[in-house]
Parts: structure tokens; C-alpha cells; sequence
């Protein structure tokens, strides 16, 4: 059947609009990108729309106790974080090897250090925190160290292209996520001693891994710990968070063991639980830096009579 020409009409705009930020964006000064990436986050926080609610009802579980001015608050500091990854994405191109490795600092980078010396290979697996673009592009430049991601296909196809071709500028490998070939391109990578990075808070297949995630079940892809296990690779958790300075912060933890007792799908189960684990202390922290504009967890699928968790799930960030 033929696309729909509204739907057609829509995705061609937002392969235009993203077109014209990577164009235009990146030779604005970067004090008016910012204010910028500030104008418009305080715009669409003001206009309530689906993906305000959707970001406020998921920081609603992360923050329990906040009330509704403390809620606000979060959401409209997380449109402007969201908005700061889009500003500094769609600059990054133009940014230099220097410009790169001073806008940011991560601790602990001796254990994926150490890690990749061991010839062992790394799996590093990020929540949607910050900046995770900017981070890959310090890894390639920064520590000179290429790796491999994957990318969800995103509608319309030129579209993905784009953020292929971005990604790839920065140095990264970028295999598809659908097609069924990723799994072993990943593997034989690590067993190469290879670098593999994957954001790994948010799976709502059928083959996604329960997980207890702020006081409910969620599902994270299983990807990362079967990885590890068939591989022999470290499982390396990291987070990411912004401050009031143009750096972004992060750490990388303590890598997650694998089990030494139980089956293949038991130790997948509790490798990626205690990911979630790292994850939900990452976020607790940094709540606001949390990009997470769409549906996580099961329960908030559900129709509830319009209100916020009926909310739609607004444009996913690749």
C-alpha cells in the first residue's frame, strides 16, 4: 500500500527540519546556539504538549516525593537538557578535536582503559543521559579508540541515513538495528578486542529483559549482558550528566560479572538488572539530564482516560 500523503508530507519535513539544524545550527556562535536550544525548550515546555507529559509522568517515578512545582521545575530543566543534546549534536560536526575533549570529563576512564588493554573487548552501556553523541566523539578522538553501535531505523529512510552519516563522521560504526545481523557483527568485534557502545534503558519488544526499574517492571534489551557472556567481553556500565559549565560529566562503573552459576537466560536476567540497577542511580542523580520523552515501563502502555500516562511518546532520540 501506498504511504499516506499526509504521512509522507510529515516525514519529508522532519527529514527537512533535522537537514536545516545540521546546516545551519553548527555555524551559529555558540553562546546563540544555546540560547537557542533554551528558546525553544521553554517553549515546548510551555505548550504542555504529549512529550512534556510523557518526560513529567516518567520523572514522577524517578523523584516520587517531588510535588507538582518540584515536577515542572524537573520538566522544564529536562527540555532544556533535551535541548542542549540536540544544539551540541547538530554543532558537533563542526567542533574540533580540542573543542571535543574539553567539553568533557569522565571518571574512572582507567577502567575502559584497562578494560580494552586486556584484549578482552568492552561493552559500554549507557542510559538516555545527556549527551551520549558528544561521548562517542571523545572516545574517537579524545582516546582514539573506534567502535561499534547500533541504531534503531528511523522513518523516513533518509532520515536515518542522516544520523548515519553523522555518526560515522564522528567515528563511530553504526550497524542497523533491525535486519538481524547486529548480534554477530558486535560479537566478532569484541573477540577482536574491540570497542562496542549500546544505550541500553529502554526495550519494549518481546524479547526485552524484566527488570525492577524505580518500583516497577520495566524491560532493557538483553543485548549488552549476552554479549558479554558469549564473548568474554567486560560489561561496563556509564552515565552521563550536565552541570551549570559547558562540560559534560560522566563515569564509567565497575564492570557487571557474570554470574558463575545458573542458565543462559538466568544470568542475562541478573546482569541486566543490575545494570537497571547503575542506571536508576545514575538517574536519581542527574533526573533532569534523563531523555526519557517516551513510554518505558509496561504498565504506562495502558489507556488511562487522557491523562499523563496516555500521553503520546514524542519523537525518540536516535
Amino acid at each position: 500500500m501506498n504511504q499516506p500523503i499526509a504521512q509522507r508530507a510529515a516525514h519529508t519535513l522532519t527529514d527537512s527540519l533535522y537537514g536545516l539544524g545540521w546546516s545551519t545550527v553548527k555555524h551559529l556562535p555558540e553562546p546563540v546556539a544555546v540560547r537557542l536550544g533554551q528558546r525553544i525548550a521553554d517553549t515546548a515546555w510551555k505548550r504542555r504538549g504529549k512529550s512534556v507529559l510523557r518526560l513529567e509522568s516518567n520523572l514522577a517515578r524517578v523523584v516520587p516525593d517531588a510535588g507538582p512545582e518540584r515536577l515542572a521545575e524537573l520538566s522544564r530543566a529536562g527540555m532544556r537538557s533535551y535541548l542542549r543534546y540536540w544544539m551540541e549534536s547538530f554543532r558537533l560536526p563542526a567542533w574540533s578535536a580540542e573543542r571535543i575533549s574539553t567539553g568533557i570529563e569522565i571518571k574512572d576512564i582507567h577502567l575502559l582503559e584497562e578494560g580494552l588493554a586486556s584484549g578482552k573487548g568492552v561493552v559500554l552501556a549507557l542510559p538516555h543521559l545527556a549527551n551520549w553523541d558528544l561521548a562517542g566523539a571523545w572516545v574517537t578522538t579524545g582516546l582514539g579508540v573506534p567502535f561499534t553501535t547500533v541504531a534503531e531505523r528511523l522513518k523516513p529512510e533518509s532520515l536515518y541515513d542522516r544520523f548515519v552519516a553523522y555518526r560515522e563522521g564522528l567515528g563511530m560504526e553504526v550497524l542497523p538495528h533491525t535486519g538481524g545481523s547486529a548480534f554477530g557483527t558486535l560479537a566478532r568485534r569484541l573477540r577482536a578486542g574491540g570497542l562496542v557502545c549500546l544505550v541500553a534503558d529502554r526495550d519494549l519488544s518481546a524479547s526485552g529483559v524484566e527488570v525492577s526499574f524505580f518500583g516497577d517492571t520495566a524491560r532493557m534489551p538483553a543485548g549488552p549482558a549476552m554479549l558479554a557472556q558469549q564473548t568474554g567481553a567486560l560489561l561496563l556500565p556509564a552515565t552521563l550528566w550536565y552541570d551549570d559549565t559547558p562540560v559534560m560529566r560522566g563515569r564509567v562503573h565497575p564492570a557487571i560479572e557474570v554470574p558463575e552459576s545458573g542458565t543462559r537466560a538466568e544470568k542475562t536476567a541478573a546482569m541486566t538488572q543490575a545494570l537497571a540497577d547503575v542506571f536508576a542511580a545514575g538517574i536519581a542523580e542527574h533526573p533532569e539530564d534523563w531523555h526519557m520523552l517516551q513510554r518505558l515501563w509496561p504498565k504506562d502502555l495502558e489507556p488511562r482516560n487522557g491523562g499523563p500516562a496516555a500521553a503520546g511518546s514524542g519523537t525518540e532520540k536516535p
